[in-house]
C-alpha cells in the first residue's frame, strides 16, 4: 500500500496573527514592524512551528504574545542568552530576538555583544526609539547627548551608543538598519537576515509617539529625508539628495559630503561594498553627525563558521574519539577525595 503524501498547508499572514488583543499606544511605530513580520513570514519557507520569538523586557518585547508561534517573554536584557540556550539545544529553529534599545544595550549589552560574537545562527531586531517607553519617558543608552527627558531634565551627559557600530564591533556576521515607516524595505531587510547563516542584527528606528514623537522625523517626512536619507545598495556609489546631486567622498580616511556636478561626479564616490568591514564602520559613525544623512540598508554581511555547527561537530568527536561517557563520572571527575 502506498504510503499516503501529506501536503503542508499554504500559509497566509492570518496564521501569524495571535488572539492576543495588541496592547502598544496608538500611533506607536511597534505595529508597523509587527504587521511586515507577519505579512512576510508565511513566504519564508519555514514551518510555523519551527519560528521562535524571544524577547527581554520593554514595550518592544511584547512582539512575542502577538505572533502565533513558540515564544517567551523573558528578563530584562537575558534574550540572547535564552535564545543562545533554544538554538543550540534545537539548531534546526528560526530564532529570533526581539529587544529595544534599553533592553539590549543596557542591562543587556554583554548578553548582546556574546550573542553576536559567537556567530549562532540567530536573528536580532532591535527596536530603537531612543528613549525607554515602557517607564515613561527616560532618556535610554541611544538618546542624544544633551537630551531632556524625566530623569534628565538638564540634558544628558551620557554620549550615545552607536548600536551598529556596536554589532559590528562584536564581528557580527549581518547588521543592517531599517525605518518603521518605509515597510517595502523593512520587509526586505527582514528576508535577508532570515537567509543569512550566521549572526543577524537589524536595527529598526521606530518611533515612540508618546514619550519621543519626531525622534527620526527628518528621515521620513516627504520634506526632508532625501536630504537625510543615505540608502545602500550593494557595489553602488554612495549618492543622496532629492535631485540625487550629492554624495560621499572619501578624502583619505576621512568621508565628506561633495555636490555632483562640475568638479565632482559619481566616479569619485564611494562605493558601498557589504563586506567591507571598514567601509561599515565608517558609514555606521554617520549616526548622530548632523553634516551626513542616515544610512539606511545593509552595512556589512559576510559568511563566518556558525557556533552550533561548530559545537555539534564538537560533540561528535569528542563521542568518536572518548566515547559517550555518563553524567555520573562526568560529576565524580577525575580529582576527587572521600572526607571521613
Amino acid at each position: 500500500m502506498a504510503e499516503a503524501t501529506v501536503e503542508t498547508p499554504k500559509l497566509d499572514r492570518r496564521d501569524f496573527v495571535s488572539d492576543q488583543a495588541v496592547r502598544w499606544c496608538p500611533g506607536c511605530g511597534d505595529y508597523a514592524i509587527l504587521a511586515q513580520t507577519q505579512k512576510i513570514f508565511p513566504d519564508l519557507g519555514v514551518d510555523k512551528e519551527k519560528f521562535v520569538f524571544i524577547s527581554g523586557i520593554g514595550c518592544s518585547s511584547r512582539f512575542p504574545y502577538y505572533m502565533n508561534t513558540y515564544g517567551f517573554h523573558t528578563i530584562h536584557g537575558r534574550a540572547p542568552a535564552i535564545a543562545s540556550g533554544v538554538k543550540l539545544a534545537n539548531p534546526e529553529l528560526s530564532v529570533w530576538v526581539i529587544t529595544g534599545d534599553g533592553d539590549a544595550l543596557s542591562i543587556g549589552g554583554n548578553h548582546t555583544i556574546h550573542l553576536l560574537r559567537r556567530n549562532l545562527d540567530i536573528n536580532v531586531m532591535l527596536f530603537n526609539n531612543r528613549i525607554y517607553g515602557l517607564t515613561k519617558g527616560q532618556y535610554s543608552p541611544t538618546s542624544e547627548l544633551g537630551k531632556i527627558t524625566k530623569s534628565t531634565p538638564m540634558g544628558s551627559l551620557d554620549r550615545p551608543f552607536n548600536p551598529l557600530a556596536l554589532a559590528l564591533g562584536a564581528q557580527a556576521g549581518f547588521v543592517a538598519r531599517a525605518i518603521d515607516r518605509e515597510t517595502a524595505h523593512l520587509q526586505s531587510i527582514i528576508r535577508r537576515a532570515h537567509s543569512h547563516s550566521g549572526s543577524a542584527f537589524i536595527e529598526i528606528y521606530q518611533n515612540c509617539n508618546i514619550f519621543n514623537d519626531g525622534a527620526f522625523a527628518p528621515m521620513t517626512e516627504k520634506e526632508t529625508k532625501a536630504d537625510k536619507v543615505l540608502w545602500l545598495e550593494n557595489n553602488k556609489p554612495l549618492v543622496f539628495g532629492a535631485e540625487l546631486n550629492k554624495g560621499i567622498h572619501l578624502d583619505g580616511n576621512v568621508p565628506k559630503v561633495v555636490e555632483i556636478g562640475d568638479k565632482w561626479s559619481t566616479d569619485d564616490l564611494l562605493v558601498h561594498n557589504e563586506t567591507d568591514w571598514t567601509i561599515a564602520m565608517l558609514l555606521s559613525n554617520f549616526t548622530y553627525q548632523d553634516e551626513f544623512p542616515d544610512p539606511i540598508g545593509v552595512f556589512y554581511s559576510v559568511d563566518e563558521p556558525i557556533y552550533e555547527v561548530m559545537l555539534a561537530e564538537q560533540i561528535e568527536f569528542a563521542k568518536k574519539n572518548k566515547g559517550i561517557g555518563d553524567m555520573q563520572t562526568l560529576l565524580d571527575g577525575a580529582d576527587n577525595w572521600v572526607v571521613e
